[in-house]
């Protein structure tokens, strides 16, 4: 496919919010892009040239995207800036000059090579490489028609203003094979097994729907992780699941091992390798757990080696950081509890029960629980069918200074990406309060005024995620309950997400509105007194007295509460 042709389905796409429209456009393009190309298309529609949970960044500012397009078009940066600021977003302001500019290196370049020139520019690193990027994308520009360089001066900075998520391209998918959404499950099942949606997209385009069926788990690509349910009694457990085991809720870092050929990587739940951070854990891994190929998932805690108790999370957060790695690992050692198998030796252990799956846990760790030197242990369960047992266990989980506990079907599979019945956290419901917290996004933010005028923000916007509609809701403006070190922390995390205009994937009321925008991807724990019904906010219902418990780094923009667990919420305080 010809990138100008390309071009041409992101502007009808750009056009158009309702998300049945966009899917069905979406169809239309990957039905006219080959196998080898659908990948491409995908990923540069993401403002990537890989899949999400591969830390290949363009590193381009809109600054640069500015120079490359002075560069290549021979204008004085003065009149560029200046219609920048009329216009108020780059990739308009360059379309806009390239009508006028005529350039005989102008070509009609395909898909793939504008990809691969992209993918280059990703890859420059070391001195020099912010002018060989600017070089690239300049000539780039030359060679592209006017609305083709809208988008391409946009890919780089990820703004392309096309309101979609991966949850509306596995929609597509499921439309370019029967014309309407019912394949949407079995592929997004696949999709959260190998969460790369380049990948998925090659496969049903080549293979069609039974080339999901060889989707496996793959060594060293994340899986997206399985979430629990929440009850608030034992009898209700019982009820729903019967017999099961009962394990610890730890309150830490849940990762996700990757171990073979005595290599290691630890991902996160927002897909993150983290390996770097957790020296000590590679180590013990190495030594505690059999050298296989193995999938695994755990939890890390802080714990103080004089007593042997776990530490809190306050503490235990300290050890996720770019810098004094070592230093804080000596000082914060930590303990691996790991629950649950994933993979081993060629062998998706996915689909077994959970019985299965922690029989043969136990056989790949090494270690004992009674050596009090070991860093890698086995969470411990307790298979119970008794209410008072799963409330008493909950009582001294609590007591010890855990989060809780969790009960597991004994014959449920893992269910990746999904939150399920298979797994279901207690929950103690005491009041008519909310006795949860919401998982929240930050979508934008208002100035300071007096104190907070010198941390640039005085108050952020929260939302929700309306899964059905691949949209975010608002829930509340939080402009209280944080401190000076984590105003400071979400105004740095803020502008590095900063947007020139509200996010397409945000739904907000004008009352709502906010002085700047910030793209996806800053998610925070959230603590509130009661839901309120709400005209303001389009989640229909406002956080009351709202306040930050803390910032969730391992989470991705889809794992905040949904609306459907949010309205339960609301229902569930007014029992």
């Amino acid at each position: 496919m010809k990138f100008s042709v390309f071009a041409k389905h992101l502007e009808e796409i750009e056009n158009v919010s309702s998300r049945n429209e966009i899917t069905r456009l979406l169809a239309n393009l990957f039905k006219l892009l080959q196998a080898d190309e659908i990948g491409m298309g995908l990923y540069l529609m993401q403002g990537r040239v890989a899949p999400l949970y591969e830390s290949v960044e363009f590193g381009v500012a809109e600054k640069s995207v500015a120079k490359s397009a002075v560069s290549a078009m021979n204008i004085e940066k003065k009149y560029f800036d200046s219609e920048l600021g009329k216009i108020g977003d780059v990739g308009l302001t360059v379309e806009h000059f390239k009508k006028q500019f005529s350039s005989f290196e102008e070509e009609d370049l395909d898909l793939r090579t504008v990809f691969d020139q992209l993918r280059l520019i990703a890859e420059q690193n070391g001195e020099g490489s912010q002018e060989r990027k600017s070089n690239i994308l300049a000539q780039l520009i030359r060679q592209l028609d006017p609305l083709s360089c809208r988008y391409l001066a946009r890919i780089p900075i990820g703004a392309l203003r096309i309101g979609f998520s991966d949850m509306t391209v596995l929609d597509a998918f499921s439309w370019l094979i029967a014309e309407d959404k019912t394949l949407r499950k079995k592929i997004e099942q696949a999709y959260h097994v190998r969460p790369d949606i380049g990948f998925i997209g090659e496969v049903i385009k080549s293979k069609g729907m039974k080339g999901l069926v060889s989707v496996h788990p793959t060594m060293f690509t994340p899986i997206i992780m399985m979430r629990a349910e929440r009850l608030s009694s034992g009898v209700e457990i019982i009820e729903k699941i019967g017999e099961c085991s009962i394990e610890p809720k730890y309150d830490g870092f849940r990762l996700q091992i990757h171990y073979g050929g005595k290599r290691v990587k630890m991902i996160s739940r927002n897909l993150e390798d983290v390996t770097h951070m957790f020296p000590d854990l590679v180590e013990a891994i190495k030594h505690e757990v059999k050298d296989d190929d193995i999938i695994f998932e755990g939890e890390a805690i802080g714990y103080d080696p004089k007593t042997n108790k776990l530490l809190p999370f306050q503490e235990t957060s300290q050890r996720k950081r770019k810098h004094g790695i070592e230093e804080k690992a000596l000082e914060i050692p930590l303990r691996l509890f790991i629950f649950d198998l994933l993979y081993h030796n060629g062998k998706s252990y996915i689909d077994e029960p959970f019985n299965e799956r922690r029989k043969k846990l136990a056989t790949l760790i090494t270690s004992s629980s009674k050596n009090k030197k070991n860093r890698i242990l086995l969470s411990s369960d307790t298979v119970v069918n008794d209410p008072k047992i799963v409330e008493k266990m909950f009582d001294d989980a609590i007591e010890h200074g855990l989060e809780g506990i969790l009960a597991k079907k004994l014959d449920g599979v893992y269910q990746s990406g999904a939150r399920g019945w298979n797994w279901i956290k207690f929950k103690r419901s005491y009041s008519s309060k909310i006795d949860d917290t919401i998982d929240c996004l930050v979508m934008g933010y208002d100035y300071g005024k007096g104190k907070r005028t010198g941390f640039g923000i005085g108050a952020f916007l929260v939302g929700i995620y309306d899964d059905k509609n691949d949209r975010f809701l608002t829930a509340a403006k939080i402009g209280t309950g944080l401190t000076d070190d984590e105003w400071r922390t979400l105004k740095a995390q803020s502008s590095k997400l900063k947007a020139s205009t509200k996010p397409a994937l945000y739904d907000v009321n004008d009352a709502a509105s906010c002085d700047v925008w910030v793209k996806p991807g800053i998610v925070m724990e959230i603590k509130a007194d009661e839901l309120t019904r709400s005209s303001v906010h389009t989640a229909k219902y406002a956080l009351r007295f709202p306040r930050l418990e803390r910032f969730r780094d391992d989470k991705r923009p889809e794992d905040v509460t949904t609306l459907d667990e949010y309205n339960e919420m609301f229902e569930a305080q007014k029992k």
